[in-house]
């Protein structure tokens, strides 16, 4: 019923009682139990994936535990840039999954599990480095909010010609576009991570798949050849991304092609795209989307396995030159 981390503020209590009286340790304590709560919550998660990161690698890095200089403002680009793939990716993914769970509880009329440890989890991945840092004036937030959003739209890193300074950026957690970060991390798994450990997580990828396609509903995996069709609406896009000289406005207008899913929905799957309305189906254009992103991310997987194995596995082909070709894979692949 009471957990061990709250018994263990009674010695706090207790001592804060003798040296400033009642009040105010009462004050301090429960004043401090909702930021304690969200803090080591979020450095639980740090621990996870230092542990993961070097059972998966065999390289024990450095993760930025979440206290910056009390007198230096974080920003929400170096927020980001530090704790993407420790904890946003990790949040997005369990996030994700709890929507799916709400709405097949939601579609079926059952009830459902709360889930307050879950959502509180994902949560604080979140908002924790942003609540915990220094000088959050109003001015300093909207400076961080311009400066997001440039990051979020900048080109930075698209060049054929900067792919090993984008791979030196992501080391370094420089990175200077949410393109060149996630970039970075593709060029780094898929070029040093140890063959063997990506092939296996790629077989675990696909059993896990294998049960998925085998539990969900068929009336759910009838919508998947509805995103094959907005997938090529995309690509047409992107290719003109390529085709304009690298024009940014095209990869934002690919990742608006997904919203075209609803209205071309009558032309590829019938009536029962809104039967008996839009927002009946829509649990079933969710997990759908998630279930085809997720075959998409396998298909891509097995191309990048192959390609590591033909450019850089075989003897008869040169290490330099089967790395750079690599490299380009890996950033097409990216791309599309």
């Amino acid at each position: 019923i009471v957990s061990i981390g709250l018994v263990t503020l009674v010695p706090q209590l207790v001592e804060i009682v003798l040296e400033f009286g009642a009040v105010q340790a009462f004050k301090q304590v429960i004043g401090g139990l909702f930021a304690a709560t969200f803090f080591f919550i979020f450095q639980n998660k740090n621990i996870a994936s230092s542990m993961k990161e070097g059972a998966m690698t065999g390289i024990a890095r450095y993760f930025f535990t979440g206290r910056p200089m009390a007198n230096q403002h974080q920003t929400w680009r170096d927020i980001y840039s530090t704790y993407w793939k420790s904890h946003y990716k990790p949040a997005f993914f369990l996030g994700t999954a709890y929507v799916i769970y709400t709405l097949l509880a939601l579609q079926n009329g059952n009830g459902k599990l709360p889930m307050v440890l879950v959502v509180l989890s994902f949560t604080a991945w979140i908002i924790t480095p942003i609540l915990f840092s220094p000088l959050p004036r109003w001015n300093l937030i909207g400076q961080d909010l311009r400066e997001f959003n440039g990051f979020i739209t900048g080109g930075a890193g698209s060049a054929d010609d900067e792919i090993d300074e984008v791979v030196s950026r992501g080391k370094k957690g420089t990175v200077r576009s949410l393109y060149e970060c996630g970039l970075a991390e593709e060029l780094c798994v898929w070029s040093e991570q140890h063959p063997v450990m990506l092939a296996l997580r790629f077989l675990v990828k696909v059993a896990v798949g294998f049960c998925v396609l085998a539990v969900l509903p068929a009336e759910i995996l009838d919508f998947l050849p509805l995103f094959v069709v907005v997938l090529g609406l995309s690509w047409v896009v992107i290719f003109g991304y390529f085709a304009a000289g690298l024009n940014n406005i095209f990869l934002v207008l690919s990742f608006l092609a997904w919203f075209a899913a609803i209205p071309l929905g009558h032309s590829v799957i019938g009536g029962r795209w809104c039967h008996p309305n839009a927002f009946t189906r829509l649990p079933e254009y969710v997990i759908s989307l998630v279930v085809f992103l997720y075959f998409l991310g396998l298909a891509k997987e097995f191309i990048l396995l192959f390609c590591r194995a033909v450019f850089t596995a075989l003897p008869c082909c040169d290490k330099k030159k089967g790395t750079k070709r690599l490299m380009e894979c890996i950033r097409m692949c990216f791309v599309y």
